[in-house]
C-alpha cells in the first residue's frame, strides 16, 4: 500500500473535528514553509514578543486543545510534499494556537552535533506542554525566545468553553 493511500485511510478514520484540524494544520504548515524561505530578520517580527515567555499554567479547558493541535501538526507534517521540520511546525503550531487565543512560546536553540557541526532546533511550548519539537531539547542552548501572549487568558478559556 502506498504512502498516499495510507494517508487517506488514516485521515478517513479521524473524527470530523480532527479532520478539520488536520486540514488547518496543512495550510499553516504551508504558510510557515513559505515564511521559512524568507530571511529570519523578516520572520522575527511575526513571531511575537522577543525574549519573553508565556505562563506554564495548566488549564483543564486549554490542555486538550493543545494536545489536539500537537497531534494534528505531527500527523500532517509527516505527509507534506515539502520538508516540515522544527521551525515550520513551530510556526504552524503558534498560528493554530493564536487563532484560538491560546498563548505560546517558540524557542530557538543551537548545539553541536556528534561530528562537531553547529545544529539548530526550534520547539513550541504552550502552558506546561511542548506542542512541537520536544525531542532532545535538553541538548540545545536557547538563543531565542518569542511569545504570542493574550491580554486576558481567563477570557480565552471562557471563549473555549462556549465554542
Amino acid at each position: 500500500m502506498t504512502s498516499i493511500s495510507l494517508l487517506f485511510r488514516s485521515f478517513a478514520k479521524q473524527k470530523p473535528a480532527m479532520r478539520k484540524m488536520i486540514i488547518e494544520a496543512f495550510f499553516y504548515l504551508a504558510y510557515a514553509r513559505v515564511l521559512n524561505l524568507m530571511p529570519f530578520s523578516k520572520i522575527a517580527p511575526r513571531l511575537g514578543f522577543e525574549k519573553e515567555e508565556t505562563s506554564y499554567n495548566r488549564s483543564p479547558v486549554l490542555d486538550p486543545i493543545r494536545v489536539r493541535i500537537s497531534k494534528a501538526i505531527d500527523m500532517t507534517a509527516k505527509h507534506t510534499p515539502w520538508k516540515s521540520e522544527c521551525m515550520v511546525t513551530g510556526i504552524a503550531g503558534m498560528r493554530m494556537l493564536e487563532r484560538r487565543k491560546i498563548e505560546s512560546t517558540l524557542y530557538l536553540g543551537v548545539a553541536r552535533s556528534d561530528s562537531g557541526q553547529m545544529v539548530a532546533h526550534a520547539w513550541l511550548r504552550s502552558g506546561p506542554m511542548y506542542v512541537t519539537g520536544a525531542d532532545g531539547i535538553e541538548k540545545y542552548t536557547v538563543v531565542g525566545i518569542f511569545s504570542k501572549k493574550q491580554l486576558n487568558q481567563s477570557e480565552s478559556e471562557s471563549e473555549q468553553i462556549n465554542a
